[in-house]
């Protein structure tokens, strides 16, 4: 009787508990939001992407099935990533929850934007996507052929520079001013210590790869323009010379 009564009790929900297990109306909201984007996204794949590319450039007509997959993927990309630095801009500028408690703010954006602890960071660093275009754009001058000492290439190049280091090296010292800040509070020791650690190794390891990689595309854009002005300058000899 007894074991029989505690599988009735595992089995009962009262209406209240009912209630407590089911999703609340925001989580709900994040959920239809999670779908539509994903069933959006893959419209803009599979749709609007060959569609529009077809018409902008018709270079795309002439790749290959793989190349053309790699293309829909890279355009759905530089929209997601654009989408996703806007929402970080105006998190971090404009969102009064996350700018004064940086370690456990819990504003509508940031759960929209992606959950969890450390929102004022996590976000910060989400502003590296302003740098996937131009990086998505270098593969499609690639593969339609354009060479290095285009002028569209040659542009995207230093655009890609200079976003880069905008939004990968000159907001080192805004970001970690910030983690100092929080640093010792009660804020910060409510976080785990996992998670202060994963959370303080991983920004400084990512931050030395932005510098590698800053450094080598600071030399690439370099000898880009410089190889461009000694094949201006050769042409202008040779014509002078005829």
């Amino acid at each position: 009787m007894a074991e029989g009564m505690s599988v009735k009790h595992l089995l009962y929900f009262s209406p209240g508990a009912w209630g407590r297990v089911a999703m609340d109306p925001f989580s709900q909201l994040i959920l239809l939001i999670s779908v539509v984007s994903f069933f959006f996204f893959q419209w803009l794949f599979h749709s609007v992407s060959p569609w529009a590319s077809s018409r902008i450039s018709p270079g795309f007509l002439k790749l290959t099935h793989k190349q053309k997959i790699e293309w829909n993927s890279r355009t759905v990309s530089t929209l997601h990533a654009l989408l996703v630095g806007l929402f970080c801009l105006y998190i971090l500028f404009f969102d009064e929850a996350v700018n004064q408690d940086p370690v456990w703010g819990d504003p509508t954006l940031v759960k929209i934007n992606g959950q969890g602890m450390l929102p004022y960071f996590a976000n910060f660093r989400l502003l590296a996507e302003f740098s996937t275009p131009c990086v998505n754009q270098r593969w499609f001058f690639e593969v339609l052929g354009y060479p290095k000492s285009s002028r569209p290439n040659m542009a995207n190049g230093v655009l890609m520079a200079a976003v880069f280091f905008l939004v990968r090296i000159a907001v080192m010292p805004v970001y970690y001013s910030r983690m100092c800040s929080v640093y010792g509070t009660e804020a910060f020791y409510r976080v785990s210590f996992g998670g202060r650690s994963a959370w303080i190794f991983s920004s400084i390891c990512l931050d030395i790869m932005n510098v590698m990689w800053m450094h080598k595309i600071f030399r690439g854009c370099y000898k880009v323009l410089q190889s461009s002005r000694k094949s201006k300058a050769e042409s202008q000899e040779n014509g002078k010379t005829d």
